[in-house]
């Protein structure tokens, strides 16, 4: 068992990085009446820490290779501590943006890359995929465990003893540091490509940035931007800048080849097949797994009307059978190869999805609610447990940690995606329904719903049913009978809205297998796939997909 206690350590600090977020998401209501502010600005804070952790995840993976990856961890890990323990006790909402988002984001962007090239550096063979399977589970864990930790800790405590705790978890292991095996120091330190570093962190920024605000600017039309560009919403501007950056950022690396110097990140590694497929299929992961985790808690808060504990009770099956089948993953590998797994997992994704669309319905069953998100775990872990390990297996040793950054950059990108384009989807389906509905239904005057459209128009918001009865309540000119049919027909478009933003998840799922013909197609050490190309070399050949 000694060979797994660097797994212990490692494994416990991705479940830390992920923690706090899901967290922070359950306690927005807590943070703005104990910071006596508003919503949004709780939601920039925590857009805040996604930025900084997109913007600075390649120049982490960087700084790994320069300095040593196990001290670059050991330096994110007292980063990340520090800046928890600023959280902890962050008396005003400024030093909670400075300790959560700045702080945090800097440690875990170096945290991760590390975390990701350590792993593979401790362990070869199917250890290496149970470590990655284990790691990818306990991430996916933390994501739908956090609400169930942070509603309860808000509850009946408070959420800055979470953070509290991370102090005390960061302390830990860094004590069982000892644990993970010393590491050579590098063969030669080059200069950091602070060019690359600032056209990199302000490309990404950029692009993370509007996707992130898409839902309060609007992706075409405004809807509530701090300036508009030609009477457009700034998103797509945004975006295209964000692009225009990361386009100089490549033919900065490019030249900076030429010159014989070494480059933030080799563009060669583009040219790897198999890691390729990793990257956009983990993309794609994330954006389903965000995407749902952004639904489903609306339908069980805000339809349903549970609190956040319960709310983490309704999502703990996931986390079990999503620990167990990236547990289970290496098991798998000696009957199949990474990307049979890989499309397997695809198949029980999409079968959930599609289960959990039958599954919302305005009265929770809760068997089949349950086995939906059981199904959906199980998708989730199958796909952990391989694709972590395909990216870093797929790469030679001295190019690990860039390809930790890209990962992680991967992933967060992904994260980004799915709160914003799911969201924007949610709110767009429960606009389309609620119009159509109201236009349609004999009940509601012309001149109410007249009234109806236009503040349709304006901007709908996913609130609780009771809040739109109330609201009509105050407006003496809709009479009771119209009221409670506007409130009705708000009530099937929350169905009808949540469902659609589902469906989206099952259409992005499905497009996920033209992603995945660069997958290794033969077991660990049975093939010509089981070992990393050369960065030159590495094109793969003839094949399907990304």
């Amino acid at each position: 068992m000694n060979r797994w206690k660097a797994l212990a350590v490692l494994g416990a600090a991705q479940f830390l990085m992920v923690l706090d977020a899901s967290v922070m998401n359950v306690s927005i209501s807590q943070l703005v009446e104990d910071f006596d502010t508003e919503v949004t600005a709780i939601q920039a804070v925590i857009t805040l820490y996604t930025l900084v952790m997109a913007a600075f995840m390649l120049t982490g993976g960087k700084i790994g290779d320069m300095f040593g990856r196990r001290r670059v961890f050991v330096v994110g890990l007292a980063v990340y501590g520090v800046g928890s323990g600023l959280t902890a006790v962050a008396p005003t909402l400024g030093v909670l943006a400075l300790g959560w988002s700045v702080i945090e984001g800097l440690g875990a962007a170096l945290v991760l890359p590390a975390l990701a090239a350590l792993v593979a550096g401790t362990y070869t063979g199917r250890d290496r995929a149970v470590a990655y399977g284990v790691v990818g589970g306990l991430a996916g864990a933390g994501i739908a465990v956090g609400p169930l930790l942070g509603g309860w800790v808000t509850t009946y405590l408070t959420w800055r003893l979470v953070f509290a705790g991370e102090v005390v978890l960061v302390l830990l292991i860094l004590l069982l540091m000892r644990w993970i095996p010393r590491e050579p120091p590098p063969a030669h330190r080059t200069s950091l490509d602070t060019a690359g570093v600032v056209l990199s962190a302000a490309g990404l920024a950029l692009v993370v940035l509007a996707v992130l605000q898409s839902g309060t600017w609007g992706w075409v039309q405004p809807r509530n931007p701090p300036f508009t560009v030609l009477g457009f919403a700034p998103t797509l501007f945004v975006v295209a800048l964000g692009g225009a950056l990361l386009y100089l950022f490549c033919l900065h690396e490019r030249r900076r080849e030429a010159r014989g110097r070494e480059p933030l990140v080799s563009l060669d590694l583009f040219g790897n097949g198999a890691l390729r497929s990793g990257l956009t299929t983990l993309l794609n992961q994330n954006t389903i797994l965000l995407g749902l985790f952004f639904v489903i808690p609306l339908y069980l808060q805000v339809v349903q009307g549970l609190d956040a504990f319960e709310t983490g009770l309704k999502l703990l099956p996931v986390s079990v059978t999503m620990l167990a089948a990236s547990l289970g993953g290496s098991l798998l590998l000696r009957v199949a190869s990474p990307r049979t797994i890989v499309r397997g997992g695809l198949v029980v994704l999409l079968a959930a999805t599609l289960w959990l669309i039958g599954a919302i319905e305005p009265e929770l069953h809760g068997a089949s609610f349950a086995g939906a998100m059981a199904l959906l775990g199980l998708g989730m872990g199958m796909l952990a447990s391989q694709l972590g390990n395909t990216v870093q297996s797929s790469v030679q040793e001295a190019e690990r940690s860039e390809a930790g950054g890209l990962q992680y950059t991967a992933q967060n990108l992904g994260s980004s995606l799915g709160t914003a384009l799911i969201g924007a989807i949610l709110i767009g389906a429960l606009a389309g329904a609620a119009s159509s509905g109201i236009e349609s239904d004999p009940r509601i005057s012309e001149a109410v719903a007249g009234q109806a459209a236009v503040r349709i128009e304006a901007g709908v918001s996913f609130v609780p049913a009771d809040d739109v009865a109330a609201a009509l309540a105050g407006h003496p000119e809709v009479p009771p009978e119209e009221a409670a049919a506007l409130v009705e027909n708000y009530e099937s478009a929350q169905i009808d809205g949540l469902k659609a933003a589902v469906l989206a998840c099952t259409v992005i799922t499905a497009a996920s297998f033209l992603f995945t013909g660069k997958l290794p197609a033969d077991r660990p050490g049975r093939g010509p796939t089981g070992g990393p190309p050369t960065r030159r070399s590495a094109s793969d050949g003839p094949g399907g997909g990304a």
